[in-house]
């Protein structure tokens, strides 16, 4: 690995650990904040959902923008942003300013991950591809630990306020490194697509606010239907737009190459049922089991080391041997992983009815990431990478809104072990279909430098 490679690699996991630590470590929070503020429940479900709905609103816009003007410097603005908003999320006197102050952070977290996993897959070969974005993976996986823990210590010893503020010290140290990297030859950059800007914006926001919302109202209730007719328009007129003008935001000549289209249609599945588990494993334990937030927060800790300690192995075993296996059989391990959670009971001891089945969930989980993400990314040509990147960052987030949304229609409104099982169930039918869609679909075709010739304008 080069000096260049390493610096990209360390900027790359940096910026996205900030994006993917203030995504976990605000809901510990959220009690103290209210204490503080005011405004009971509703205040702490729109201060994650401010971030939830800019950050998914944007990611395509995101992704479009590293491509155009660079991914060095919408990196810088991103990291900028991320720490302005978050001094601002600190120093809120209301809860007001505070969710406002969260939606700014959400869209310049947006700026964040495409640009960063952009800058791996442009730096480096497709042969080390798969093994960058396995380092990538691991690294950043472990924001799903420090977040709760690092929140609950913040809030505990000091306030909620400093969750917000210590995001200055990575991003500080991020921009440092930004710094020493050289930015690429400028090329012709060419134009923002305004229209298409516009469009995606409100085609995603709508239905993605809709879905946030919908447990608090009735799916025929006018605040729900109302933004999701309003987003389906919105995104057919989108896509017609960047089927007819002439420098897209989305080239839609992306989806000829097979990976990519089948790699995003397998996001879909996986990501809806590892939404899902995670939802459901921290919610029942304390539910039902009575064991504490911060317990509860510790019980998919061995997910987050397991991937920690294998997920570079399996990068790089998919770079040599193809993508194909590790894409069709790690859902399938996670998913018979979670069939192991079926003889759980009212008493939920955790070291015999969840431990084993969260261990492989691990391991299958640690299988598919690395290679799912440097496959859909490495079959297209370096200069959309970041495009490329935003689709499937957000095909996985809103994978997890939608899988979420539906949880309450399959358990019920009580989560209770029959519930739960019935919850379990789901989640291993989508990781199994995910595991499916992948071997019937994902070919082991080493990656091209270039990827599939796009519509000249």
């Amino acid at each position: 690995m080069t000096a260049l490679q390493k610096l990209v690699l360390w900027i790359s996991i940096l910026a996205s650990f900030v994006a993917f630590l203030d995504g976990s470590v605000v809901n510990v929070a959220l009690p103290s904040m209210v204490d503080d503020l005011g405004g009971g429940l509703s205040a702490q479900q729109w201060i994650v959902d401010a971030y939830l709905i800019s950050l998914g609103a944007l990611m395509l816009l995101a992704g479009s923008l590293s491509d155009i003007f660079g991914r060095k410097r919408i990196l810088l603005f991103g990291l900028l942003g991320f720490g302005a908003a978050s001094l601002l999320c600190a120093a809120a006197p209301n809860v007001v300013l505070l969710i406002l102050a969260r939606g700014l952070q959400g869209a310049a977290g947006a700026l964040l991950v495409p640009s960063s996993l952009a800058l791996i897959m442009s730096t480096f070969s497709p042969s080390q591809s798969g093994k960058a974005v396995g380092i990538w993976t691991a690294w950043t996986g472990t924001a799903i630990i420090a977040g709760p823990v690092l929140g609950g210590l913040l809030v505990d010893l000091y306030s909620w306020r400093l969750i917000f503020a210590i995001n200055i010290i990575p991003i500080a140290l991020t921009t440092v490194l930004l710094s020493k990297m050289k930015a690429p030859a400028d090329t012709d950059h060419g134009r923002v697509d305004v229209i298409g800007a516009i469009l995606c914006t409100i085609g995603l926001g709508a239905p993605v606010y809709a879905l946030i919302e919908q447990p608090h109202h009735s799916w025929s209730s006018p605040a729900i239907l109302g933004p999701l007719i309003l987003g389906v328009f919105v995104l057919g007129l989108f896509l017609r737009h960047e089927k007819r003008t002439a420098q897209p935001m989305l080239p839609l000549g992306l989806f000829r190459a097979r990976n990519f289209s089948v790699g995003n249609i397998a996001t879909l599945t996986i990501y809806g049922g590892l939404a899902v588990a995670s939802f459901l494993i921290t919610v029942f334990v304390q539910q039902v089991g009575g064991y504490s937030a911060t317990t509860a927060g510790l019980t998919l800790v061995p997910v987050t080391i397991i991937m920690f300690l294998l997920s570079t192995r399996f990068g790089s075993l998919a770079d040599k041997l193809g993508p194909r296996f590790f894409m069709s059989v790690g859902p399938m391990v996670s998913g018979v992983g979670f069939l192991l959670m079926l003889g759980v009971d009212h008493a939920i001891d955790y070291w015999t009815q969840l431990f084993p089945g969260v261990m492989l969930f691990g391991v299958g989980l640690a299988m598919t990431v690395a290679p799912l993400t440097s496959t859909v990314l490495g079959c297209i040509e370096s200069s959309h990478a970041g495009i490329a990147s935003a689709v499937n960052n957000a095909t996985s987030r809103i994978a997890g809104l939608i899988a979420v949304a539906f949880i309450g229609v399959v358990t019920g409104t009580h989560l209770d072990v029959a519930g739960f099982r019935k919850g379990i169930i789901l989640t291993a039918s989508l990781l199994f279909i995910g595991g499916i869609i992948s071997a019937i679909g994902i070919q082991n075709i080493p990656p091209p430098i270039r990827g599939p010739s796009l519509p000249k304008h």
